[in-house]
């Protein structure tokens, strides 16, 4: 409202009025409100890197940076854009066309896209099951105690801030499996398989855990030494039941160049 205040498109009890109006009870103010943008995903032409294809899906390996789908603030130059213009049609919303799952923006790895309806759907259901194994690498702040375990906490909205989530008893169960891989100097890069996809899943439960993953702008803190656009997380890992010929399907993906950089910086010294 203020703001039409200061733009004149607003009144207040049939006059013009200005941002530092006060208002008593029983005033009247009328402004208009624009109507949300529509959103829609238009096929445009970018590059994703395919690691595997057939007739009823395939897996892109998403670079970090990429917003998975189109939702308001980003309406184009995400993956679901980049898939539009590979396979011009894929079933389900169009606004995330295809997807069986999606990946934060600043995390990059495996990520599986339907090309079918039955596909989807059976893809979804197993999803749903648990069927699908999903594994990733990550750098954290600092080494856990325990070298493995598990992480139970209900992930929900943040109620201090809509842009977070945050462990909550109200909130979706959420279980994350962890493993130290390697010990880092004042850091460490673990393994995580997850049991649920939670939204940030990962980089809730190992804030909470005191082990916020490095780079983490959101549950952490930015580091501007490092190569990294965001958090240090990667979908390292995929392994799931083909939808028709029932076959097990297993992929790796290599961390981009700027995750294994990181990892070099922070290395301790050979002895």
């Amino acid at each position: 409202m203020a703001t039409a205040l200061r733009d004149g498109a607003a009144t207040v009890n049939g006059a013009a009025g200005k941002p530092s109006t006060l208002l008593d009870p029983g005033d009247r103010v009328d402004y208009a409100i624009e109507a949300p943008r529509v959103l829609d995903a238009q096929p445009e032409a970018i590059a994703i890197d395919v690691v595997y294809e057939d007739d009823d899906l395939l897996v892109v390996d998403k670079a970090a940076g990429m917003v998975t789908h189109p939702a308001h603030g980003v309406s184009d130059g995400t993956l679901v854009n980049a898939l539009l213009a590979h396979v011009p049609v894929l079933p389900g919303e169009r606004l995330r066309a295809g997807l069986v799952h999606r990946l934060d923006r600043d995390t990059s790895g495996l990520l599986l896209v339907a090309k079918t309806d039955a596909a989807l759907a059976t893809l979804g259901r197993a999803m749903q099951a648990r069927y699908i194994e999903r594994e990733y690498r990550g750098i954290v702040v600092g080494v856990p105690d325990d070298a493995e375990g598990t992480i139970r906490g209900a992930i929900g909205r943040d109620p201090r801030n809509r842009l977070k989530y945050a462990i909550r008893e109200q909130g979706k169960p959420a279980v994350t499996h962890y493993a130290v891989r390697e010990r880092l100097r004042g850091a460490s890069e673990l393994t995580f398989r997850l049991e649920t996809g939670r939204t940030h899943q990962i980089r809730v439960h190992m804030a909470a855990l005191g082990h916020a993953v490095v780079n983490d702008p959101i549950y952490g803190r930015s580091d501007s030494r490092l190569p990294l656009a965001g958090q240090a997380l990667h979908a390292w890992r995929l392994r799931f039941k083909h939808p028709r010929t029932k076959q097990m399907i297993a992929l790796e993906s290599e961390p981009p160049p700027e995750y294994l950089a990181t990892l070099e910086m922070l290395r301790l010294p050979q002895s």
